[in-house]
């Protein structure tokens, strides 16, 4: 299947995508308001510091008027400690706000994903949903705790400087701005690179978690293969293509925090200039060329950090929209509270002309029809792409089928609660997942089971002993993946995980076919014991585990070939006949 490029740059409005990430302060609002007001406050006490020093140099330093230097001085002390309080504050509501959103943003997308159906696996690399939840949704969280409020603090603070220096004197006030328009000018040709250059490290960002993911997960397959060299090379050109797009987002800010700051130096020169002969001819004061000299290096300060901020804003944009589009897929589970229905006893299990295809008109299953009775083992074989691992995937609703239908007790399965539909299932996969928890936690997966009901099963099933070597014993704690188990202890785990849901119907997918030999025979021991009270159905990879089955399947490229027991079969030498001499040549059958 192809996978989903996602370059994470689109024609999505960046001040759509704004208004989207918004959205997420509603529940706050009283932090928001509290931001907001300390924001106004900062805004309201920085610029008045120049105002207080142009009243202290003219009507206090000038006048050599020590008494009154005195009083002005404790006021701009005063005003600089509130200013610093207020600042704390802000500080504190910011990062709580912050942390606040990042947690249900987090909690959103674990959650979307948790609902979206199995086909948007299969095409989107795992490392790229990491990169989802962790560095994109990271990338938010400094928005919501500096950025945006931030942004609010720098806007008010070029107002209220705007105002202070307007009505001191009008005439500098237009000089001072005189510059204005060349830095908004230079600001929109920035906003456009910058957007694209972000979008592009996101983009080269996902390639490289992707590939970290994937080759960490594979480093047993890269070490028996001696594939050293190809994995480094391919980490190598990714990590070179993220480090590139970087290194471009990088270059704008370099041109242009250097215009700025050149833009500001040169007005202040300029103001310096033109204010001398002003002064000289008493058209200003001292104080008031003083005041404005301060007032537009502060004017250039948020201009320089709004441009930061801007910064941290397209990183989030670009990292908004690849969380939006994930939030927008729309292919979903209906995962409803567990709705259990008394009519569905799973006394009957039907595939009904079934046809099924992953993608297009390609037939995975052709006319698949057969029932499984209450009590029933029924096996199904076939050559590998035989389609039968799909009638699994089916029948638990990872994938709906395109034509027919599948019967519970006579009822579509999709008229059943999903969610009650699996809890009647369970399900012993060829490839095991176990958890980072307990052994106990990784049986019960959060169910509240007897820990005695766990107990006895692990008796019938063989686990007992393995447990008993373990210091905790059912409660030891499992490394990832379970690496510190065999293939069999896992797969014995597993057993006991899908046994002790007490399903309605238990279903093996080659579940014996990576364990050895005296672990099958353990496995197929107790299984036999269980199979007597358990309807089941068997994905069979060695047919000597199916002997027992009240009926086998035989299914060839899609289709059902034979059906009947393992001596039937046999004894009809057919497809069945030659798949179990494959496998036991040597015998005499």
């Amino acid at each position: 299947m192809a996978i989903i490029k996602d370059t994470g740059y689109s024609d999505i409005s960046g001040r759509i995508l704004f208004f989207r990430l918004l959205k997420f302060l509603k529940p706050y609002k009283l932090l928001v308001i509290s931001a907001i007001v300390f924001n106004i406050l900062l805004a309201s006490l920085s610029p008045l510091r120049p105002y207080l020093s142009q009243i202290a140099v003219d009507k206090y330093i000038l006048k050599k008027d020590f008494n009154g230097l005195i009083y002005i001085a404790i006021i701009i002390f005063a005003t600089i400690v509130i200013n610093s309080f207020l600042q704390y504050l802000l500080s504190i509501v910011t990062q709580l706000l912050g942390q606040k959103i990042i947690l249900n943003i987090r909690k959103l997308i674990f959650n979307h994903l948790q609902k979206i159906r199995i086909p948007y696996f299969d095409k989107t690399p795992v490392g790229r949903l990491v990169t989802r939840v962790t560095n994109d949704v990271e990338s938010l969280n400094e928005l919501f705790s500096a950025g945006i409020i931030q942004i609010f603090s720098d806007i008010f603070l070029l107002l209220w400087i705007l105002a202070f220096m307007f009505y001191m004197d009008i005439k500098l006030t237009l000089i001072s701005i005189s510059i204005l328009p060349i830095i908004i000018f230079a600001s929109f040709l920035f906003k456009k690179k910058a957007r694209e250059s972000f979008s592009n490290v996101r983009y080269h960002l996902g390639r490289l978690n992707s590939y970290t993911q994937e080759h960490f997960s594979g480093i047993l397959v890269i070490k028996s293969f001696n594939k050293y060299k190809d994995a480094i090379t391919g980490f190598k050109n990714i990590n070179a293509d993220h480090t590139k797009a970087n290194i471009d987002s990088i270059f704008y800010y370099a041109v242009f925090y250097p215009f700025v700051e050149f833009l500001g130096s040169l007005l202040i020169t300029i103001f310096i200039w033109y204010s001398f002969f002003s002064l000289l001819q008493s058209q200003i004061t001292l104080g008031t060329l003083f005041a404005f000299v301060q007032f537009i290096e502060m004017f250039f300060r948020p201009i320089r950090e709004l441009s930061e901020k801007y910064n941290i804003l397209q990183t989030a944009i670009a990292s908004s929209e690849r969380i939006f589009k994930l939030l927008d897929y729309n292919d979903l589970e209906n995962i409803n509270s567990l709705q259990q229905d008394e009519n569905i006893k799973f006394r009957t299990i039907e595939f009904k002309n079934v046809w099924f295809a992953y993608e297009n008109d390609n037939w995975i299953l052709k006319n698949v029809s057969f029932k499984i009775n209450n009590g029933e083992i029924v096996a199904i074989v076939g050559h590998t792409g035989a389609g039968k691992s799909t009638i699994i995937n089916l029948l638990l609703r990872y994938y709906d089928i395109q034509k027919g239908d599948i019967l519970i007790d006579g009822k579509s399965i999709y008229d059943i609660n999903l969610n009650f539909l699996r809890s009647q299932i369970s399900l012993v996969l060829q490839d095991v997942q176990l958890f980072n928890t307990t052994i106990y936690d990784n049986i019960t997966l959060g169910k509240n089971i007897d820990k005695n009901d766990i107990l006895t099963l692990s008796k019938e099933i063989g686990l007992t002993d393995i447990i008993q070597n373990f210091d905790n014993r059912l409660f030891e704690p499992i490394e990832e993946k379970g690496n510190t188990l065999s293939l069999g202890q896992k797969q014995l785990i597993t057993f006991v995980r899908a046994l002790a849901n007490k399903p309605k119907l238990l279903i093996l997918d080659e579940a014996t076919s990576n364990i050895d030999t005296n672990t099958e025979i353990t496995i197929q021991n107790a299984l036999n014991k269980l199979f007597i009270k358990q309807t089941s159905l068997v994905i069979a990879h060695r047919l000597s585990t199916i002997k027992n089955a009240t009926k086998i399947i035989v299914l060839h490229k899609g289709e059902i070939k034979e059906t009947g027991t393992h001596s039937e079969l046999l004894q009809a030498k057919g497809l069945y006949y030659k798949l179990y001499k494959l496998q036991y040549e040597n015998n005499n059958i």
